[in-house]
Order: structure tokens, then sequence, then C-alpha cells
């Protein structure tokens, strides 16, 4: 009985630990636009981790999962649908504007397309990815030349380049 009284207590110690880290990441917290809800599953935060073999600033869900951006979208269709959407569950924008904390540098969107009400930051819709369990986790970066993590740095997308069909 003592051994989980400590590891849950080693648990909630790191789970605070993680909290605290996100908290400080920004410095002062506001939202991009509008209110934000704790709640909202299009609620972003940014964290610093280590991608590969270099540590960068990352745009995160509500959960702390990295999101990531499909170099076949394009700010006017959503390439990634359907099946390829189980594996890489998109961003959607439950109600009102997308926000952030810390503010982002570049623009936060919605697009109704083929999996809803899809966020987008500067024209890139955003996405989980389903082998990613915890906040440390960046199993997407690379997969198949075409996903990437997202950052606060991200360029604008286009509307001219020509969507994938996944």
């Amino acid at each position: 009985m003592r051994s989980i009284h400590i590891r849950s207590g080693i648990g909630a110690a790191m789970a605070a630990a993680l909290a605290l880290a996100l908290a400080s990441c920004g410095g002062t917290a506001s939202p991009a636009s509008g209110g934000a809800s704790a709640g909202s599953s299009a609620l972003i935060h940014t964290a610093s981790m280590k991608v590969g073999d270099k540590t960068q600033t990352v745009l995160k869900n509500a959960k702390g999962l990295t999101l990531y951006y499909f170099t076949p979208d394009t700010a006017t269709a959503i390439a990634c649908s359907g099946g390829c959407a189980s594996t890489w569950p998109p961003l959607l924008a439950t109600s009102g504007s997308p926000t952030s904390s810390p503010a982002l540098p570049g623009r936060l969107t919605v697009l109704d397309g083929a999996n809803g009400k899809q966020v987008l930051y500067n024209g890139h819709p955003l996405y989980s990815y389903s082998k990613d369990g915890d906040a440390g986790d960046a199993y997407g970066q690379g997969v198949g030349g075409k996903w990437f993590v997202a950052t606060p740095d991200l360029a604008t997308a286009t509307a001219s380049s020509t969507p994938y069909n996944y």
C-alpha cells in the first residue's frame, strides 16, 4: 500500500511541475482574441521541447499534446480527412474564435471543411498525432516527409498549392 502512495505522489508532483513549466513558457498569458476557456479544445499553448536533435518552441493543444501541420493542406483545402484524420486528429474549434495562451505572432482562423471547424495557424490546418501520448512526445515530426511540428514562426500558407489526395 505504501508504494502506491509514493507513486501517486510522484505523479502528482510531475503533473504540477509540467503545469508550472507550461504556464511559465511565454511570460504573461494573454489570449490571441477574446477570452480563453481552459476547457476549449481549440485553446493553443506553446512549450519549449526537444524535437529531433534541437530544442524549439512548439504549439500544443489544450491537453498539452504537440500540434502538427500537413504540407499537402492549403489555406483553403484540407487534404487529411477520413482515415487520415483517425491517425492525425484535427484540432477543431468547439465554439467562437480559437485562442492561444500566450498570444501567438501569427493568425488563428477556422476552416469549415471535411473534418468540421478545423483550426488553422497562419493558414495551416492543425492536427495532433495518435501515437503521441504525453506532452514530451513529437513522434509525428517528419512522418512521410509531409508532417511537421507547428511552431509560432510557421510561415503563412498559400491557397494555391495542389492538395494531396490521401
